[in-house]
């Protein structure tokens, strides 16, 4: 986990919880799935995925005040047969919307083994690791992933035409914790090369192109008209399989869907207005859930996935290296220390959610 800036300051987790909730009740969204939406962003600060918590409240605040996104949206299944599904949801908060559609995959796992549920004429949904875990709690495998507004290059390619197309999927264990996989398709996320800008860092070759298509250290040059490059990020580095990563997942969230597809994806920002040309509606999401006992017995998986888990720490480790660590562990580690210390917001983010208050009249805490 990465150390927070020392100029960071600290909230108590709880009272980000409760701010991010009334403000969205103030856009009008129902107090339950205000609740859930922020327990989507929360999930995030907590979990140490800055990039993806409450500093992202200033955009969906500034889209629902533009009337962007519709606060109370009905979302409703528009095609389906056995276990899968296709929904429609209704321009609202991805924060919602992807709770509802999981909870739909799950349902169907149960019913039938697997759900598989592919959603169009959404937005935003945080960070792609909350939604499996929530199949964790059925003891079910969980799988979430999305499409994004462009920022990502493809494989040779100078410009933006994808997005970070992020994914994850859980395993439970029985007495290990779960093994949790979420990630971009990207060589980075979006969000840390805003991080990077923020605290006036420069960023590794292979993270980002320029808008002449060259590599770049410097964030602000892929902001302003550059590009990410894909997961392995060129030739030497197999940045082909990380563009077809991408790939698969523009397609099942918004090709099967009927969503926005590669540069037509809706731009999560107030400041950029949406493509003249949509070939789908808002962006998209996918999600799906798996009955272990479909494939064999439940306890005896979680036991060899406990082995598995054992097997992979005892890995004699690089030099120099803390060695060999279980995808999720880090964010385990961030929650532990987050639960007891607060949360560290950059002093930027506290600045947009002073603004948000002023707008909204919602107080903001008092920092730790």
């Amino acid at each position: 986990m990465p150390h927070p800036n020392p100029h960071s300051i600290i909230f108590p987790a709880e009272h980000l919880r409760q701010f991010t909730t009334r403000v969205f009740e103030h856009f009008k969204v129902p107090p339950a799935e205000a609740a859930l939406a922020a327990d989507v962003l929360a999930y995030s600060d907590e979990h140490g995925i800055d990039s993806h918590g409450i500093a992202r409240l200033k955009t969906y605040a500034d889209l629902l005040k533009a009337g962007r996104i519709n606060p109370q949206p009905e979302i409703k299944i528009i095609r389906g047969k056995g276990s899968v599904a296709t929904v429609d949801g209704d321009n609202g908060l991805g924060l919602v919307v992807g709770p509802q559609c999981m909870e739909l995959a799950m349902q169907k796992a149960q019913e039938f083994g697997s759900g598989w549920v592919s959603v169009q004429n959404t937005n935003h949904y945080g960070a792609a690791g909350y939604y499996p875990i929530m199949a964790l709690q059925k003891d079910l495998i969980g799988l979430s992933m999305t499409n994004t507004t462009k920022g990502v290059a493809p494989f040779n390619g100078a410009e933006k035409m994808l997005g970070t197309t992020p994914l994850a999927i859980a395993f439970p264990a029985l007495t290990e914790p779960p093994v949790v996989i979420d990630f971009a398709s990207s060589a980075v996320a979006y969000g840390k090369v805003e991080i990077a800008r923020r605290k006036g860092e420069k960023v590794p070759l292979g993270w980002c192109l320029d808008k002449e298509g060259y590599p770049t250290h410097e964030p602000a040059d892929m902001m302003e008209g550059g590009a990410l490059l894909p997961l392995g990020s060129d030739v030497n580095g197999s940045g082909h399989k990380g563009y077809c990563l991408a790939a698969m997942v523009d397609i099942l969230t918004a090709v099967l869907s009927g969503a926005n597809w590669g540069p037509f994806a809706v731009p999560f920002a107030i400041h950029v207005a949406p493509s003249g040309q949509q070939v789908g509606k808002g962006i998209g999401h996918f999600f799906g859930a798996l009955d272990i006992e479909g494939f064999r017995d439940k306890t005896e998986f979680k036991q060899s996935l406990d082995d598995w888990i054992h097997t992979m720490r005892s890995t004699k480790p690089l030099p120099n290296s803390p060695g060999v660590i279980i995808p999720g562990d880090p964010e385990r580690q961030a929650y532990a220390e987050r639960m007891k210390q607060g949360i560290p917001l950059h002093p930027e983010v506290v600045a947009s959610l002073e603004v948000i208050s002023d707008y909204t009249g919602v107080a903001l805490a008092k920092p730790v």
